[in-house]
């Protein structure tokens, strides 16, 4: 038998008790995920049973080695959520439905159709010009600073992360500008579990097809068109689910490293100097956001292929493993304690891993949108500080995403720097 934490799974013999599984739902989850992972990862090692919504029985993935075992053997541990052996106890209106429920995207892909979609995908995205991209996000966070900048306050949440990603993939895909803020409403709605989901999934699925349609027409310097030519011969309903997969992975995500990059930059006495500066720390907050308030928390996920042990813990067929990305993050023997500062330490799991990680050049697309986001904030209020006390800060409770609810503050009002739209 070798070292590597995946075999084969036993046929007999005594195993040692475990103990029970951990229900991993409920509000307690915002209060302190990172010492939540720490007492698992103490308690169980480093693949620990968990109970999902409705105690739906799963795998939590909380090392980081064992994460990237899981993430890059697709042989072993697939995507395709219709391998579950757990259907028969999932209802129709399960919370977690939109992270399991299949449909024929780009996500659930495996093998060559995956490498089909996403190299498409890839391709369509990396014809993006850096250069303008970074113009882009500029004028789209100038436009929103001009819009609350006069005030002296904002919630930099609502006012000013939220809205950047979705504007700026507007751009991207070709919107039309009078669309954008409908845009922008019913993407955060379609991400929302709440009865407004689906309505706001269905406008914006419209929206996308009638795009498509005038894409073939006339087609542009954008993600839609460039799809529509790949040599890849996707199919229009290959082009608008992948499509809306790419918004949904762009907005939340990206709002949310923003949010945070921020909020750390506010409260973090190390970054109270570089604020008086502006720029130059920008990089470091984002960087230390993915290791340590990562905005993907954990991901579903992986479904097992074939019995087998993992990290110590015996694994079915069709079991669910949960990717904890941001305990693996946290793992001792990925991120020591004696190297707290990220620095340039770019390792992380937070754009996953494998095939089905976050494709190329997705992740560094987000960064220059989170980055310049950052930037032209700190530009242009250079005096910015927190309107409430750190520790009234709320987060989100969510087991996926790290994010505020708010981040109020104040600062000297400022000019509008943006001509007036028609």
């Amino acid at each position: 038998m070798t070292n590597s934490p995946v075999s084969p799974a036993p046929s007999s013999g005594a195993t040692s008790p475990r103990p029970g599984p951990v229900r991993l739902y409920g509000e307690q989850l915002a209060r302190d995920p990172a010492e939540l992972y720490r007492s698992m990862r103490a308690e169980y090692g480093r693949v620990a049973p968990i109970l999902l919504d409705g105690d739906i029985p799963a795998w939590f993935i909380l090392g980081y080695r064992e994460v990237h075992i899981v993430s890059s053997n697709p042989a072993l541990f697939a995507r395709d959520c219709r391998r579950w052996n757990a259907w028969d106890r999932i209802p129709a209106d399960w919370p977690l439905m939109p992270y399991v429920g299949w449909t024929p995207s780009v996500m659930f892909a495996e093998g060559a159709e995956h490498q089909r979609r996403a190299g498409a995908i890839g391709d369509a995205l990396d014809a993006v010009d850096r250069t303008e991209l970074a113009f882009i996000c500029r004028q789209v966070a100038d436009r929103l600073i001009d819009g609350f900048g006069g005030t002296g306050q904002a919630d930099l949440v609502a006012d000013y992360a939220q809205q950047i990603p979705m504007r700026v993939v507007a751009r991207l895909f070709g919107i039309p500008d009078a669309q954008t803020p409908a845009l922008v409403q019913d993407i955060a709605d379609s991400l929302d579990v709440a009865e407004k989901a689906n309505a706001a999934h269905q406008r914006n699925f419209a929206r996308i097809q009638q795009l498509l349609q005038l894409k073939h027409y006339q087609p542009g310097r954008d993600v839609p068109s460039r799809m529509i030519a790949h040599p890849s011969g996707l199919t229009d309903d290959e082009i608008l689910i992948d499509l809306l997969v790419v918004m949904a992975a762009a907005q939340q995500p990206t709002a949310n490293w923003i949010g945070n990059a921020l909020r750390l930059m506010l409260v973090d006495d190390k970054f109270s100097l570089t604020l008086q500066g502006g720029r130059s720390s920008a990089g470091q907050a984002l960087n230390e956001v993915l290791w340590k308030d990562t905005p993907t928390q954990n991901f579903i996920g992986r479904w097992a292929i074939q019995d087998c042990e993992l990290g110590g813990q015996r694994i079915r067929k069709g079991d669910l493993l949960v990717l904890g990305l941001a305990a693996a993050n946290a793992d001792p023997q990925a991120h020591p304690s004696s190297f707290m500062d990220s620095g340039a330490n770019r390792a992380h799991m937070s754009f996953g891993h494998g095939e089905h990680g976050c494709p190329f050049p997705a992740p560094e697309l987000a960064e220059v949108i989170a980055r310049t986001a950052v930037e032209v904030l700190l530009d242009r209020v250079p005096d910015v500080e927190l309107a409430v006390a750190p520790e009234e800060l709320r987060w989100r409770p969510s087991l996926w995403m790290r994010g505020l609810f708010a981040l109020p503050a104040k600062f000297s009002p400022v000019v509008s720097v943006m001509p007036r739209q028609a």
